[in-house]
């Protein structure tokens, strides 16, 4: 993850410029800089800063028309963070992000609950956004009467969602989605934050990894468990949303860790950090990496995925770097 940034406490607007969870080509198909297997080259450090310790408040923005079969899928899964399923389940996977402690040897929140959502399907800033616009979307949706959010800079934790017919600032071309925090000077508070986009119909082969396979690559990537070279069903029917999920699980792991962008991280440059779950970009299950996903799990229709969610769903989500093991890991690891 890469990000160029000015200190935080001086809040500068001219100074404001982010890039988070880098899916590039390289990164997501080429695998070079992942670690499945244990690894003592990761220079994976705690800088001192916060992480998100107490219960969080989360609130969804949903931006734009959403599609309401889309909205409970991913509503479904945020469920699921806080709510035991069958193992191995969506709380399994998140026990290695509440590994993750601060200077005082608090665990990152195992209480994760969905507070409040915000429809702004008005496009309140346009269907055009730049990076810094997210944080007015966040601006509104806690001013807007008589149904705004709270500003919660306790433990409150933003979710903006844009819907497909939404672009964004570096969207499908660098970036699926990041997270950062507000700057009073917009919002009203420092809060973090976190968007992602629906990439269905913009970029399914960029974004929905590994249910769409992009058109400039020539060849589709291993298939389920090493078998033939065919894409994985998305396990909810829907690419868009189901990609969705495993970006919106990416940036929930990584501003848990790392919300003011001080906390866990890799690499000697502050500005261009690498984090929890960028370590893992494209790793689902054991062996993963090289554009195949590892093994994973495929139900009696043949829809792939990893993990258990509440009422009955299933979940890909991507694997998380795991600090006492020293590699990427998820619950449903074969060791």
């Amino acid at each position: 993850m890469q990000r160029l940034l000015c200190h935080f406490l001086s809040l500068s607007l001219s100074c404001f410029f982010v890039l988070a969870l880098t899916w590039t080509q390289d990164q997501q198909y080429n695998q070079a800089n992942n670690y499945e297997g244990s690894s003592d080259l990761v220079d994976l450090e705690y800088h001192m800063g916060p992480v998100l310790a107490s219960p969080i408040n989360l609130y969804i923005i949903w931006y734009g028309q959403w599609n309401p079969n889309h909205q409970a899928t991913i509503r479904d899964f945020l469920y699921s963070l806080s709510y035991a399923s069958t193992y191995p389940s969506v709380v399994d996977w998140w026990r290695t992000i509440r590994l993750y402690t601060d200077q005082t040897g608090s665990n990152i929140t195992g209480s994760i609950s969905l507070s409040g959502e915000f429809h702004d399907t008005r496009y309140s800033e346009g269907r055009y956004l730049s990076r810094l616009a997210i944080q007015s979307v966040i601006r509104t949706s806690v001013r807007s009467y008589p149904h705004a959010l709270p500003l919660n800079p306790d433990n409150g934790l933003y979710l903006v969602l844009t819907s497909s017919d939404v672009q964004v600032q570096d969207f499908c071309r660098a970036v699926c989605g990041f997270h950062y925090f507000t700057f009073p000077a917009i919002v009203g508070a420092t809060v973090p934050y976190a968007w992602v986009g629906y990439s269905g119909t913009q970029c399914p082969g960029m974004c929905a990894y590994p249910f769409a396979w992009p058109n400039y690559s020539s060849k589709p990537p291993p298939g389920i468990n090493g078998g033939a070279n065919n894409i994985l069903r998305a396990p909810n029917g829907d690419t868009g949303a189901d990609g969705m999920i495993s970006v919106i699980a990416h940036e929930l792991a990584e501003v848990s860790s790392n919300p003011l962008v001080n906390a866990w991280y890799a690499g000697d440059d502050p500005t261009a950090p690498t984090e929890i779950a960028d370590l893992c970009v494209g790793v689902y299950g054991s062996g993963g990496g090289g554009g195949y996903v590892g093994k994973v799990y495929t139900d009696s229709w043949g829809n792939g995925y990893n993990v258990n969610g509440v009422r009955g769903r299933k979940f890909l989500v991507q694997w998380i770097w795991n600090p006492v093991r020293r590699r990427c890991f998820g619950p449903n690891a074969l060791d």
